[in-house]
């Protein structure tokens, strides 16, 4: 093959591969790090998983972790801006000449395993995960936090046996093709990054999929700490956009913690971040009571762009990825809760292979809220915006959905029409998110 020598050979590498393969197997994975000299041996890392929930939880441990002194690496998808964002130390994201050149390196094996093997090389996510397990290995990190792309189990990440501790946030209806369409199959899934003696953290889950995850922690020695048994925390504010939560668990009793990242449903979130932070503490023989400041200075500072983001004060204006029916069901309490007395403006784009009747209908059960629906290009060919237009016919809405065949001209109305202390949101699709932001802030 020929050398990948610049940044756009890079990128059109790693996305010219195939995303999925017929026979999920990690057996191609191993082989593939294998050839490349196992670079994810002797690192330390944290795993996490979850229908939602697992970047905002990946960012609130990983400030933590950088506020206390310790070098982070982070794994995560998908990005927002640039593919670089999702390997990244201490939230600075692979450059682009190291990106460069270790796509060149990992190109090179990958092509030889199209030859040997029958199903054909690495996937494109694999080629992603390969680049950062050599860039992780350079730069050897103290922590290294795999955020797993779909499921657990088959999921390219899960090459690791030794994490120092798992978790899984949540689980609900999303990605059902490849996961299944029942919490117990969903969970299946997820439960596959379990590692025998390594402790699992769990957030709220129904009580079908939590069965499957104790069951599975059970079978594999896994000290299990889930929120509302073995720690737990709350919003002790009423009705603030950041909300201040108690949180007691482990070393912790009735701690104060701000959270510099939006809405109620970050209370969860940052329960599990914090417990997971102690337990990393506790592995690497750390004493937590030196560290409280940090945990707090952490959470204040957290960001996680396209969730809850602010991009604009008067009026007030937030981009959400809420993806999938359980991230609209999230956005729909944060505005029941926080905007129930203001008018919210919401423009939204879901992909065609989402619940997207389903969503429309968590949202249009708002009375203040009005709908602009619209469309976009899509991350590929075989993932297209959906046309909710049609899906709107069907709703019954206090104000009437309108709809814009260009999203640009149809936040431009929305931005006319919003008042000064109206809200408005832009929401949906994480790529749709992804292009705002950027024309938004570019």
């Amino acid at each position: 093959m020929e050398e990948i020598m610049t940044y756009t050979q890079a990128l059109g590498f790693i996305h010219g591969r195939t995303r999925f393969k017929k026979v999920p197997t990690l057996r191609r994975m191993r082989m593939f790090l294998k050839r490349l000299g196992d670079p994810q041996a002797g690192l330390n890392f944290i795993h996490v998983t979850g229908t939602n929930g697992k970047g905002s939880t990946v960012a609130m441990t990983r400030d933590m972790l950088v506020a206390g002194g310790l070098s982070v690496g982070t794994f995560t998808s998908p990005f927002i801006t640039r593919y670089n964002e999702r390997i990244a130390i201490d939230g600075q994201p692979i450059s682009d000449t190291d990106l460069t050149r270790l796509t060149n390196r990992v190109a090179k094996v990958a092509v030889a395993l199209d030859e040997e093997l029958e199903e054909g090389g690495p996937t494109e996510f694999e080629i992603g995960t390969a680049i950062m397990f050599c860039y992780m290995n350079e730069q050897h990190p103290d922590v290294v936090i795999l955020e797993v792309g779909i499921g657990g189990r088959w999921d390219s990440t899960n090459v690791i046996d030794h994490p120092l501790v798992t978790a899984i946030t949540t689980i609900g209806y999303d990605h059902m093709r490849y996961l299944g369409d029942t919490y117990q199959q969903i969970a299946g899934h997820k439960a596959g990054i379990i590692k025998k003696g390594a402790p699992i953290v769990i957030g709220y889950l129904p009580k079908s999929a939590r069965k499957v995850i104790e069951e599975t922690a059970r079978a594999n020695q896994a000290p299990l700490l889930a929120l509302g048994a073995d720690f737990v925390a709350k919003n002790s504010t009423l009705h603030a956009l950041y909300p201040t939560i108690e949180y007691t668990g482990l070393s912790l009793h009735r701690a104060q913690f701000k959270l510099g990242l939006a809405g109620d449903y970050q209370v969860q979130n940052a329960a599990v971040a914090l417990t997971i932070t102690q337990l990393v503490l506790k592995a690497l023989q750390i004493p937590v009571s030196g560290w409280k400041r940090d945990l707090r200075a952490g959470l204040a500072s957290s960001t996680w762009p396209g969730r809850m983001e602010v991009v604009n004060e008067e009026p007030l204006m937030f981009l959400d990825g809420a993806h999938n029916l359980p991230g609209v069901q999230a956005l729909v309490q944060t505005i029941k809760d926080d905007f129930f007395d203001r008018e919210v403006y919401l423009e939204v784009a879901i992909l065609a292979d989402k619940q997207y009747e389903l969503m429309l209908g968590e949202l249009t059960s708002l009375p203040n809220v009005h709908l602009l629906v619209t469309h976009f290009a899509g991350p590929s060919a075989s993932r297209q915006s959906a046309d909710l237009n049609i899906a709107v016919q069907e709703l019954s809405t206090r104000y009437p959905v309108e709809y814009a065949s260009n999203w640009q001209l149809g936040l431009a109305k929305i931005a006319r029409e919003a008042q000064a202390d109206d809200v408005i949101i832009v929401t949906g699709s994480l790529y749709f998110v992804s292009e705002v932001r950027q024309f938004l802030l570019t």
